[in-house]
């Protein structure tokens, strides 16, 4: 194991997207930086991998963040970074229910109101209308108030003042629906009675909350619910491509992006962090954790505030993982969209499942095959507790969803070129997550925003982002994470 030259500055562990978020911000300052990411690609669960011919997504397939005030826009606007491999969407999701009826989520929020009101008849359409109007006001109020709030939430003295100057009546008068669940919001509009839409509602917060509107807060669920009534994107040739660039950026700015190079320790000692991986030792005057809470807890043991991180970090009775197939097929008719959520009449075989995520390859990207018109799919769908899923035969499941998908005219059986699947047990190997959970710490009732892990890990030089971190996943998420540790870590020591 090699002595490394000692001069980092910042040294970050992981290459998702919140910690190369914090890594260009911080390159920006002109510090150096390394990334340190122990898989042979960047990017996390924001990425893509070749197979068999076919470019497949490692994980989230949904972007959305670059309208006004949204996260990804506040990045790309302070480092100059562009993304051209960005295609709009025109019609963000398409759902189909149980009984096979399909429902436009419309970005237009009128178009959209007008849609949810055909799609349940039952409810009452002034209802429907004021319900989805409050959600979009406070998903606006959300985003507007994440960007300018920055040391949210506060763990030092240095955090008031920048909080304080930034505060808004809003914020005091919204605030109070961090105490509110998203079952209640449906209860006052008397949306309540009707379990089809309740069962909608519940599906749709699965996509970004990770749990059901009993759990979920109004604040998260009516952001979390609104996300397709904002500009939504497809990314040419994978997601790959929305990470490469800011890849570019660090090594053009003097950092360094390393690849295949585990960290298994880190030590804090009196002037920085000694860091060791399985090729080399690094010294670092500061430390950006990426990883998920419950990793970074078992490397950096001597953690001055190990207890109490300990004591946050949630089992996996409380998380879920992701079982995923990738299809490529032979495409025969144009699609409408190209993100799916299908609503289950029964649960798949050896799954507590009752929806499927489905996202296509766009019609005009050429680039994920070697193949002409052959559309490439990503099927996920949840897996809860992880690390108590027993082993099963995957064919059967994998069968199941390639008769719904043929049911449901996606695809003809004799069409398909290739498949694969993944589960628990894969996800823990290819990302080395902790029991192989995706998709971040759900949202629970009894878990307020402010209670959530702060980006100072140590009350030192250590910070910490990622989906585990405050504010969760999504790609909004994980970019607000890195923008909140870079924002601290300037505060602590920069200025």
């Amino acid at each position: 194991m090699q002595q490394q030259p000692n001069d980092i500055d910042v040294l970050l562990v992981g290459s998702g997207l919140g910690s190369l978020t914090a890594a260009c911000l911080l390159a920006a300052e002109g510090l150096k930086v390394k990334v340190l990411e122990q898989n042979y690609l960047v990017g996390g669960c924001t990425s893509s991998y070749w197979r068999k011919g076919f470019v497949f997504e490692a994980g989230a397939t949904t972007v959305v963040g670059l309208d006004e005030a949204m996260p990804l826009r506040f990045l790309l606007q302070k480092t100059g970074i562009s993304l051209p491999d960005l295609v709009p969407l025109d019609l963000p999701m398409l759902v189909h229910l149980p009984d096979g009826q399909l429902i436009n989520k419309y970005q237009n929020l009128q178009h959209w109101i007008t849609e949810a009101q055909r799609a349940f008849p039952e409810t009452s359409p002034t209802a429907q209308a004021q319900f989805w109007e409050f959600c979009y006001k406070i998903s606006e109020f959300v985003w507007q108030t994440s960007t300018a709030q920055r040391h949210f939430p506060p763990s030092s003295l240095r955090d008031l003042w920048p909080m304080l100057s930034n505060i808004r009546w809003e914020q005091l008068r919204y605030g109070a629906y961090s105490f509110r669940t998203t079952d209640w919001l449906l209860k006052r509009y008397g949306l309540d009675k009707s379990s089809r839409f309740v069962r909608y509602i519940n599906e749709q917060l699965l996509i970004t909350a990770q749990n059901h509107a009993a759990e979920v807060n109004v604040l998260f669920g009516a952001t979390a619910l609104c996300y397709t009534n904002y500009t939504n994107y497809y990314v040419r040739g994978g997601l790959i491509n929305l990470v490469m660039p800011l890849v570019r950026y660090i090594e053009q700015r003097g950092g360094q992006v390393q690849v295949r190079e585990k960290v298994l320790n880190i030590e804090k000692q009196n002037t920085g962090y000694q860091i060791f991986t399985n090729k080399n030792t690094y010294q670092a005057r500061f430390v950006v954790s990426g990883i998920p809470a419950n990793n970074i807890a078992d490397i950096y043991p001597n953690n001055p505030r190990q207890n109490a991180l300990r004591k946050a970090l949630f089992p996996s009775e409380k998380l879920n993982s992701a079982f995923q197939m990738g299809i490529a097929f032979r495409r025969k008719h144009h699609f409408e969209a190209i993100h799916h959520q299908i609503h289950l009449p029964e649960q798949l075989p050896h799954l507590d499942s009752k929806s499927i995520f489905v996202s296509l390859s766009h019609p005009a990207d050429l680039t994920r095959s070697d193949v002409p018109d052959v559309v490439i799919a990503s099927v996920s769908t949840h897996i809860p507790n992880p690390a108590a899923q027993a082993a099963f035969d995957k064919t059967e499941t994998e069968n199941q969803i390639l008769a719904l998908l043929e049911k449901r005219g996606f695809l003809r059986r004799e069409d398909v070129l290739y498949t694969h699947s993944s589960s628990a047990k894969s996800w823990e190997k290819w990302t080395v997550r902790a029991f192989g959970f995706v998709g971040g710490y759900p949202q629970l009732a009894t878990v307020r925003p402010w209670q959530m892990l702060d980006a100072r890990l140590d009350g030192h030089g250590a910070y910490l982002c990622g989906d585990t971190a405050y504010p969760g996943q999504g790609v909004p998420g994980v970019v607000l994470s890195g923008l909140i540790a870079y924002e601290k870590l300037k505060t602590d020591w920069l200025k």
